[in-house]
């Protein structure tokens, strides 16, 4: 059975070493006879959060008007959620924070998922990257039946293309085949 899967990159690098391993598994999934959409965060506005409770007091969404709404869309309706981020200063990046933090209008919505978690990192350390990690356990946490199916560790990748030929790459089209 075909799968809606939905890439959420949080690089502000196009083709940056977290977006390569995006399209790896992107590539895995396809093959494997699923549906992939990838939406390039950064390429979208999505203002910060404002704690303003207008989602939790009145039950009418998020006050703010901006591509988030689309996103959620769509986050609600994949079955595989795969999200991606560079490791700054070992935790995930403003974007996907940002992204995560306005989930907060609709996310008792995002319910029975998979999910699948890219790193990239110039650091070589694997356990150095669970800080980022937590913070995304963080917010699937809060949700109804969230399903980690794999993470992706893209480590000791600097400058944009250190992750071709890597293992990682491997890892991320196997993963995605794998939906």
């Amino acid at each position: 059975m075909s799968k809606k899967v939905l890439v959420l990159p949080a690089s502000p690098r196009k083709g940056g070493n977290s977006d390569l391993l995006c399209d790896q598994f992107i590539r895995g999934a396809e093959e494997a006879g699923n549906q992939a959409e990838k939406i390039f965060v950064n390429d979208r506005t999505i203002a910060y959060c404002t704690g303003c409770g207008v989602c939790f007091n009145r039950g009418n969404g998020c006050s703010q008007k901006d591509d988030m709404d689309e996103i959620l869309d769509k986050m609600i309706a994949a079955d595989v959620i795969v999200m991606a981020t560079p490791v700054y200063f070992y935790t995930m990046n403003g974007q996907m924070k940002t992204l995560i933090d306005r989930t907060c209008a609709r996310y008792t919505e995002i319910n029975d998922k998979d999910f699948y978690f890219i790193v990239a990192a110039a650091a070589d350390s694997k356990p150095a990257m669970e800080r980022t990690l937590e913070g995304f356990r963080g917010f699937t946490s809060c949700l109804k039946g969230p399903n980690e199916k794999g993470v992706v560790y893209g480590t000791g990748a600097w400058n944009v293309g250190d992750i071709k030929g890597s293992k990682a790459m491997e890892q991320a089209y196997e993963m995605g085949k794998g939906v």
